[in-house]
């Protein structure tokens, strides 16, 4: 069987951080308006997934794959990217981690929504 990889030009990222347990509502209620806004305006992000780790719900991974580099651009130039990260950075215990990754397989085709 053929291993599944997407397609060259996307781009496949995770960003991972802890933040200070008093500023959790705050950074919470800042996810959910960032993601609103990227599910509503960027049409590049295919994927755009935070979550939660259950034993420490200060630390989150994000999960993003964008349609190409130019949609990758556009979302860290947005002014609701500069907003988000006013809020959360500060917050933050150390700096975010992000890391780019290539897609080696998987158990089925990823399929946007929308």
């Amino acid at each position: 069987m053929k291993p599944i990889q997407g397609k060259s030009a996307e781009i496949r990222e995770l960003a991972r951080y802890e933040v200070r347990k008093e500023a959790l509502n705050d950074c919470l209620a800042a996810i959910h308006e960032f993601v609103a806004y990227v599910r509503a305006n960027e049409s590049g992000a295919l994927r755009y997934e935070v979550w939660q780790e259950s034993a420490h719900p200060t630390r989150f991974v994000h999960i993003f794959v964008w349609r190409d580099a130019e949609a990758n651009r556009i979302h860290g130039e947005s002014a609701a990217v500069k907003k988000f990260a006013g809020i959360l950075y500060p917050n933050c215990i150390a700096p975010v981690d992000f890391v780019e990754y290539a897609q080696v397989d998987a158990n089925a085709e990823f399929r946007p929504v929308g």
